[in-house]
């Protein structure tokens, strides 16, 4: 069977869930979900290899902020760069002292895939100033710098290579690697953040699957940040013709995975395996790559408000 292509641990638990009906009591797996402010948080926490099992995610936590109104509302753009902040600093301690290299994954040219060089061009970077300055910065600042790898088809390399090429160099404490996702819901797009300390495999959305990074492959704690840019054509389908198709009592008949099975073949034959994005796809990575961005600097540099930020940025 095909399965639904998805980066967010949310959408696997939902669906394992409905599966099972048993929701936030699924074997190895514990669930947290607050709201506040027109933003709701979702803290799970895969324990351990019944868990992993089970949603198809590696042991460990996976923190997904999701503000339908981010993109018309200034009051939950700010609540939501300060939640990003909140959850960074929860997954590890960072001070004046820690250095941390920001990895902005996917490629600049291509906007759906655009959000990690994005949020790399939005971030204050100061290690150079924090190296060779001392006297500018006082403690409110931590070391950041930031690195655009780009991807394996312009430069050749591999991308966890030149990542760990640069740690072993500069050695950070700290990475943090921030990378466009896939959502199984368009409601989803551009609305929704996931942040995890399990690593990252870049183009896994796309079935474009890359070497992991993460602490075993780069050899420093990886904090990854993504937000739902594409969904995949087949899900879209899938859920609009099981909306229109509610009284159908023939098509009633169908299960889930059979109906997922026969539009996928009928899309695959026709269009292939496509991937679909807003037509606003420009103003939507704009958007969250600031939140993402500014929710960075406000974790990485204390006693910042937000409003002192966005005057360094712009």
């Amino acid at each position: 069977m095909e399965t639904i292509r998805t980066d967010l641990a949310i959408e696997a638990h939902e669906m394992c869930s409905k599966e099972k009906a048993e929701k936030n009591r699924l074997s190895g797996i514990d669930v947290e979900e607050y709201s506040e402010g027109g933003v709701s948080v979702t803290v799970i926490e895969v324990k351990n290899k019944t868990g992993e099992k089970i949603l198809g995610k590696p042991v460990g936590k996976y923190i997904t902020i999701e503000a339908p109104q981010l993109k018309f509302s200034n009051e939950v753009y700010e609540k939501t760069c300060m939640e990003i902040s909140k959850q960074i600093k929860r997954l590890c301690s960072i001070d004046e002292s820690t250095k941390t290299l920001v990895v902005g994954l996917g490629n600049k040219i291509i906007t759906p895939d655009a959000l990690g060089p994005q949020v790399v061009s939005r971030l204050m970077v100061t290690n150079h100033i924090k190296t060779h300055m001392k006297d500018l910065l006082d403690d409110s600042y931590s070391s950041v710098c930031a690195i655009i790898p780009g991807v394996l088809g312009t430069t050749g390399i591999e991308t966890t290579d030149i990542i760990k090429g640069v740690a072993d160099k500069i050695k950070p404490q700290l990475i943090i690697a921030v990378d466009a996702l896939a959502s199984r819901s368009i409601g989803r797009i551009s609305t929704t953040i996931q942040i995890s300390d399990t690593g990252i495999n870049p183009g896994s959305g796309v079935e474009n699957k890359r070497d992991g990074i993460s602490k075993e492959t780069v050899g420093v704690k990886v904090i990854a940040i993504g937000v739902p840019t594409v969904v995949d054509a087949a899900t879209i389908a899938f859920d609009s013709i099981d909306m229109a198709a509610e009284d159908s009592e023939n098509f009633g008949e169908f299960s889930d995975s059979e109906k997922r099975n026969i539009i996928y073949r009928a899309l695959t034959k026709n269009v292939g395996n496509m991937m679909v994005t807003p037509k606003d796809i420009d103003l939507v990575i704009e958007r969250a790559a600031k939140t993402v961005a500014n929710g960075i600097n406000l974790a990485l540099h204390k006693d910042l408000s937000l409003e002192e930020i966005e005057s360094y940025v712009g």
